[in-house]
């Protein structure tokens, strides 16, 4: 969910980005309420009374800081509990904790809307129920920023999405990351045969491998499982017998990064992927 609600905020296919620094001062301080919305769709919790939800009975307000520590605790949630998140795209972790709001926890300073913050005791007695737990990452933040610029550099959204999966081989790249650089509607068909990826790309040995129908190919090859949502490219030269993976009728391993590939990557079954 808040994988999700990073993308959402980036919107890479209509605009190209995909880092914090590059969004405007109020998307920042919308992500807070994407987050409330998604938390509660995702998880389906009642509305609150004063605050956001109710769970188990209890009033629960949801606060989102992309700084550890700088919730902004309105007065309805004071003698309440606070849902309480954080996360780094670029560190791909995410917290979430809980806490009730009572004066010995908060400062006793307000702004001139009456919203105060926790004190040292406050962050320090949070009840995190996930703290620094990995969040699925963004491949244009762990690549190189000189790759980045590489993906980017044609004006030809094809040529873009090729030059992802060469630059990502053996990372994860989700959907979402491959419509941010092909910036098209069909960005999915870009990865394709008939002019997609993976027939632009075999010649030069890279397998294209699509979670919903690949995993066991992945495995085989001892690289990142793709998700449903996610691909992989490998690049792949000829094996001996039980070694790699066994496709079209010959056997495949990992190529070595600086190994010669000289034999086109073999043809895979891409299924009924969904566009």
């Amino acid at each position: 969910m808040i994988r999700h609600t990073y993308d959402m905020i980036y919107n890479g296919q209509e605009t190209g980005r995909y880092r914090w620094d590059q969004l405007m001062k109020t998307e920042k301080t919308h992500f807070g309420t994407l987050f409330e919305i998604n938390a509660q769709r995702e998880f389906k919790f009642e509305g609150g009374d004063t605050t956001d939800f109710r769970i188990a009975g209890h009033q629960v307000d949801a606060k989102w800081s992309q700084t550890d520590g700088g919730w902004m605790l309105p007065p309805e949630v004071f003698g309440e509990i606070a849902l309480v998140s954080t996360g780094s795209d670029g560190n791909s972790v995410w917290s979430v904790g809980l806490i009730r709001v009572t004066d010995e926890v908060r400062r006793e300073g307000t702004n001139r809307d009456k919203k105060s913050q926790l004190n040292p005791l406050g962050r320090s007695t949070v009840r995190w129920l996930w703290r620094n737990a990995p969040l699925r990452p963004n491949v244009l933040l762990q690549l190189p920023p000189g790759r980045v610029d590489l993906c980017f550099r044609s004006q030809f959204g094809t040529q873009r999405t090729h030059e992802l999966f060469r630059v990502a081989e053996g990372l994860i790249v989700n959907r979402n990351a491959v419509a941010t650089v092909s910036r098209q509607l069909d960005a999915q068909k870009r990865v394709r045969y008939n002019g997609g990826s993976r027939s632009a790309l075999a010649p030069e040995g890279y397998l294209i491998l699509s979670g919903v129908y690949h995993a066991h190919v992945a495995k085989e090859l001892h690289v990142p499982i793709p998700l449903a949502d996610e691909y992989i490219s490998v690049r792949v030269v000829p094996s001996t017998p039980d070694v790699g993976v066994y496709l079209s009728g010959n056997w495949w391993r990992r190529a070595l990064p600086d190994e010669t590939v000289s034999v086109p990557a073999p043809r895979i079954d891409e299924g009924s992927e969904v566009s």
